[in-house]
């Protein structure tokens, strides 16, 4: 029997647990199967629209995905997987029917810097458990609606991240384009400078023939983006590439290096490998990579939402690209993100349903296992150039600008997560970029305005202007204007008794009436205040104060410390009336009880609200 009840805490605490996620899940928003609103009145126009799209991203995301693998240091296969199941998963359950879900340039970097420098385990074998935690981060992040908070993440912070991953990516194909490797003699390559160092140190081993395949890639594939603008670019240069190498290794003396094929066969199941010595050296890249995928993915659909009109619910997509990482994981891919350049071309293309991602997703799945093993006479130099140009149009210099000369917060942002996503892992410079951030909105938000009001002749509440006086020596009006969380409590309290330097002043009126967000802290304060003017036989009056304000100070009980008859609260009929009930229990308090009050408001609306309570 005492064996059952020792056991009872721990189950219901389980119990408990579990009962909180079902009703979290019942209660939530989330929708398990919205691309049914699509398909309700499919039809053969709309067939035809996504068939065009689907194929038009499939061009672009089978090349894409082998550059992405390579930015990785992942095989080739590994994304064009994660191409060909991402999208058919997401379009499942997300909310915006132009969205592409896949590899990414910035998750690509981001795997690249997670694996960079550590040793003791496999990275291919590691994989799947790496995608899998992303995944489910960003499926528990939806039900707590925590991509609605990405709005609170200063843009800069992507910007910063997106230049010095375009940087990263440049410096680690550098040594590809030069027909050399970096990694067989110089052991630190784990930040970009260490690479460039190690780059350049081996300059003198450039092989030549490369260098001029990689020169004639540069020509082709501008050649073909100026005088043939609508077709595949980077699938049409990599196949040219592909046929001028093979006739390179036709002479015996010339030996390129080739990108891996695809093997036949290779694609299965890859259940993560519950391993904790993984999960606890991979939680801290797999958290920052889910931020990652969903500020990326958050930033891209509501600007395809913006152009279409078209309604989006924020925590739904981030729950589609969980659920995708989740099948992504399982099915040999790398990490997946919302990818801004193929979902573009989807909206261009004219898909009008979720259904052209389920196209695009089932062409790389045909694709992969029999077209696959042709990638071998792709040369590596060729990727390399590839991904150096996706690299660079990575570069937004208008946005860089807008964020460098907007306000010193955001170019101070900026440029720290620029500068240490070059100097420390990635994943460490996009929290730091975040926390900055946070740390300088903060700053900006816990800083109330706090001004003096008065009456004027006609009985109207005005601002004291400076050189100013008071209608009445004794007693001063403050009106509170902002936040009043626990960053800016002290400094509150802290104006507050500046002001009660005045030895004349016997009473202050707080005027609450656009205070916002008063917490634990911020109640301390008011009550410490109270206890500093009532030592010196002075008093606090509260007027105007919202809903939620009387909430916090009756729940917290600082209401009985104020005591009830110097609380007012707000008549929204009114502005004015509770101040002036304050400035009439001010005039009690220091005995002028029989004084006039001259202050505008309107007895009629009064008349009303009494009647009617």
């Amino acid at each position: 029997m005492s064996e059952d009840k020792a056991s009872t805490p721990g189950l219901s605490l389980w119990s408990r647990w579990i009962a909180w996620w079902a009703a979290l899940i019942a209660n939530g928003e989330i929708d398990f199967f919205p691309i049914r609103r699509h398909l309700t009145h499919y039809n053969r126009v709309k067939a035809l629209a996504d068939t065009r799209a689907g194929v038009n991203v499939a061009l672009l995301a089978f090349p894409q995905a082998m550059a992405y693998s390579m930015i990785a240091g992942l095989p080739v296969q590994y994304g064009v997987y994660c191409a060909a199941v991402a999208p058919i998963v997401a379009a499942l359950f997300a909310s915006s029917r132009l969205t592409m879900v896949g590899p990414s340039n910035a998750t690509a970097v981001m795997v690249m810097s997670v694996y960079m420098g550590q040793e003791g385990y496999d990275r291919v074998a590691s994989l799947s458990l790496l995608v899998f935690m992303v995944g489910v981060f960003l499926i528990i992040g939806s039900f707590l609606k925590f991509a609605t908070l990405t709005q609170y993440v200063s843009r800069s912070v992507v910007i910063g991240y997106i230049t010095a991953a375009a940087f990263l990516i440049v410096a680690n194909q550098a040594h590809h384009v030069l027909g050399y490797s970096i990694y067989d003699e110089f052991g630190d390559t784990s930040t970009f400078f260490s690479v460039v160092v190690a780059t350049v140190r081996k300059l003198g081993n450039t092989d030549g023939i490369t260098l001029a395949l990689t020169l004639f890639t540069l020509l082709v594939y501008f050649y073909i983006s100026r005088k043939y603008p609508h077709l595949p670019q980077v699938a049409v240069t990599l196949v040219v590439c592909a046929f001028v190498g093979t006739a390179l290794m036709g002479v015996k003396s010339i030996d390129l290096e080739t990108v891996q094929p695809i093997p036949f066969g290779s694609w299965h199941i890859t259940p993560p490998t519950m391993s904790f010595a993984w999960f606890r050296q991979l939680a801290s890249g797999a958290a920052a990579l889910a931020f990652l995928a969903a500020l990326e993915n958050t930033f891209m659909a509501k600007t395809l939402a913006n152009r279409t009109g078209e309604a989006l619910d924020v925590n739904q997509e981030m729950f589609a690209l969980g659920v995708a990482n989740v099948a992504s994981g399982f099915f040999s891919g790398m990490p997946a993100s919302g990818s801004p350049s193929r979902s573009s071309l989807n909206w261009s293309s004219g898909a009008m349903t979720p259904v052209a991602a389920i196209i695009s997703g089932v062409i790389c799945l045909v694709a992969a296992p029999t077209i696959g093993f042709l990638v071998k006479f792709v040369p590596l130099s060729s990727l390399a150039v590839v991904v150096i140009i996706t690299a660079f149009g990575l570069i937004d210099f208008q946005t860089i600008q807008f964020s460098l000369r907007a306000t010193k917060s955001d170019a101070a942002v900026l440029l720290t997560t620029f500068v240490a996503a070059l100097l420390v892992p990635l994943d460490f410079a996009i929290f730091l970029g975040v926390g900055i951030s946070i740390v300088l909105f903060l700053r900006k938000a816990s800083v109330p305005q706090l001004a003096e009001y008065t009456f004027n002749e006609s009985g109207e509440l005005a601002e004291l202007r400076e050189g100013g006086y008071r209608q009445d020596s004794h007693i001063s009006i403050i009106h509170v204007e902002g936040e009043l969380f626990f960053g800016a409590a002290d400094l509150f309290r802290d104006q507050i008794r500046r002001l009660c330097s005045d030895t004349n002043l016997r009473v202050i009126i707080l005027r609450l009436k656009n205070a916002r967000h008063l917490d634990a802290t911020s109640v301390m304060a008011l009550a410490e205040l109270i206890k500093y003017l009532r030592e010196t036989d002075r008093h606090l009056i509260i007027s105007g104060a919202s809903l939620d304000v009387f909430r916090v100070l009756r729940n917290s009980g600082l209401l009985e410390i104020l005591g009830k008859d110097n609380f007012f609260k707000a008549y929204t009929s009114n502005p004015n009336l509770s101040t002036r009930n304050a400035l009439i229990r001010a005039r009690q308090l220091i005995g002028q009880e029989h004084a006039e009050v001259r202050i505008f408001f309107d007895q009629s609306q009064e008349q009303k609200k009494t009647k009617g309570g």
